[in-house]
């Protein structure tokens, strides 16, 4: 028996899964809840690392509990995006980590693509635009208005890399993740001195040099492995950003799939064996954890959205549910523009939600739960259009996480996107990502040199035709015109927000 653990560490929570890879069946699970530091300025999204640790030890001695130990071999880390944790000499924690979605560095944004010669310089130097989201501006952002913390700095990690730091004592650092930041060079996979230099000329003597993905990150801390009950020799691999863990765990490594995530944020992506560049910047060009690249587009609010409109009117999700259901497609022309926690795809980090078409008919639970559910899908389309637009064009979609498991939201999203979507076996696609690669990465430490990724999660990656969903072509149209009224809406309003926000 051959047992690789999967580790997704998300905003919300941190769960672990079990791979038997004779099998191929996942053998346990489990999952711990962590939470965002509350009170916080608008647009400003922390949480202590520390608690990262404590929730992955809490997942893995769950899991450990219901297998044979001796059996493990490998464990692969899957983390959110971008957040920047900052260590000094010594490997602590110096402040609490911003993450993906705080929007608090726009200034800095802005004062680093006015170093780099502006958006178009940027995109040739780095492949990416500064956004808010990304690590390099929360860097500078601390080294701003943190200058006593900023002094202390001498390790910079990002969320996955610090969970492997927590388990093996290295600091290390892969493509997928790595491109993330936009520090790095995605076309050279190599760190952009340009970018790095733009922020602090000591700045690549922090960071880590940059590993295959294939690589590992070490072995497991005796400690830690005595901790868990395992050997020392367990194996923790390069891991990687939750999109591209989520790539692997439903068999997005080579070209043809496309993937949805619909969580806590939105993300489609498809691999490719080329870097592609957005010349908008609007689609970011990302490594996969897999050896390729990971053409992505992010959109901060989707089950964040539908979760407070369920809470507004006290829904449970059934309730839910069938409040979607009942109300007409469209919503009766009812539209949401869904930038609660502004929105990095289009890059509208000031954005705040709006509510278009409000009458008699449309002021209703229903109407609203509905055009919250379309609204966020069609923010997700506006940047699987611009994929499109750079060839990257979808035939089906595979859908992950919590909005995927909805029924009717399924139609919705096959409707909207206007191709056929369908779910997974096995949902947990970045955490399964994390076992196959651990399994990928042992194989070839073992001296499997043609192992492919591909091998692994062929028998272990498969949909669930049972929740494919077709689009309809008169919901097709209907959809067609609601996008353009929702992206018009998008575009008048970008003048306004920066002023509206000033008044929250």
């Amino acid at each position: 028996m051959s047992l690789f653990i999967g580790i997704d560490s998300g905003t919300q929570s941190t769960k672990a899964v079990v791979l038997d890879l004779d099998t191929r069946q996942v053998v346990a699970e489990a999952r711990a809840s962590h939470q965002l530091i509350e009170g916080l300025p608008v647009g400003h999204m922390e949480q202590h690392p520390q608690d990262w640790t404590a929730a992955m030890d809490k997942v893995i001695l769950e899991v450990a509990s219901k297998i044979d130990r001796a059996q493990v071999r490998g464990i692969g880390v899957s983390g959110q995006q971008h957040g920047f944790v900052p260590l000094d000499a010594k490997g602590e924690v110096i402040r609490p980590a911003k993450l993906w979605c705080d929007t608090s560095t726009t200034k800095e944004c802005a004062l680093l693509t006015k170093k780099l010669g502006g958006d178009k310089a940027a995109l040739k130097k780095a492949g990416l635009l500064f956004l808010p989201g990304f690590t390099a501006p929360k860097i500078l952002w601390l080294k701003r208005n943190e200058p006593h913390h900023y002094k202390r700095l001498r390790h910079v990690l990002l969320p996955h890399d610090y969970l492997n730091f927590h388990l093996t004592g290295n600091y290390f650092m892969e493509h997928g993740d790595a491109s993330g930041t936009a520090l790095m060079d995605v076309r050279k996979r190599t760190w952009s001195k340009d970018a790095v230099n733009a922020i602090d000329k000591n700045l690549l003597d922090w960071l880590p040099e940059i590993s295959e993905s294939s690589e590992a990150a070490g072995t497991l801390r005796p400690e830690i492995a005595a901790k868990y009950g395992f050997s020392s020799d367990v194996v923790v691999s390069a891991g990687g950003g939750d999109n591209m863990m989520g790539a692997i765990g439903t068999g997005n490594v080579s070209p043809g799939v496309v993937t949805a995530s619909f969580g806590t944020s939105g993300t489609i992506y498809a691999y490719a064996n080329k870097p592609v560049v957005d010349p908008t910047g609007e689609i970011a060009a990302f490594c996969s954890s897999s050896g390729g690249w990971l053409p992505l587009l992010c959109t901060m609010n989707v089950t964040t959205v539908t979760e407070q409109v369920r809470a507004l009117f006290g829904y449970d999700h059934a309730a839910l549910t069938a409040a979607v259901s009942a109300a007409p497609v469209g919503a009766g022309g009812l539209v949401l523009l869904p930038y609660l926690a502004g929105e990095r795809t289009p890059n509208v980090p000031d954005g705040s939600g709006v509510l278009l078409g409000l009458n008699g008919k449309t002021f209703s639970p229903g109407h609203i739960a509905r055009a919250s559910m379309e609204g966020v899908t069609m923010g997700m389309n506006y940047g699987l259009q611009r994929l499109a637009g750079l060839g990257v064009k979808a035939k089906e979609i595979r859908v992950t996480g919590g909005g995927a498991k909805s029924g009717v939201w399924r139609q919705i999203m096959a409707d909207i996107f206007g191709v056929p979507v369908v779910g997974m076996v096995e949902d947990e696609g970045a955490a399964v990502g994390g076992a196959l690669q651990a399994a990928w990465c042992v194989a070839l430490r073992e001296g499997k040199k043609k192992a492919k990724l591909s091998d692994f999660t062929s028998g272990v990656v498969a949909v669930d035709e049972e929740t494919r969903c077709l689009p309809s072509k008169a919901n097709v149209a209907r959809y067609r015109e609601l996008q353009k009224v929702q992206d018009g809406l998008s575009v008048a309003l970008r003048e306004v927000f920066p002023a509206q926000r000033k008044l929250a």
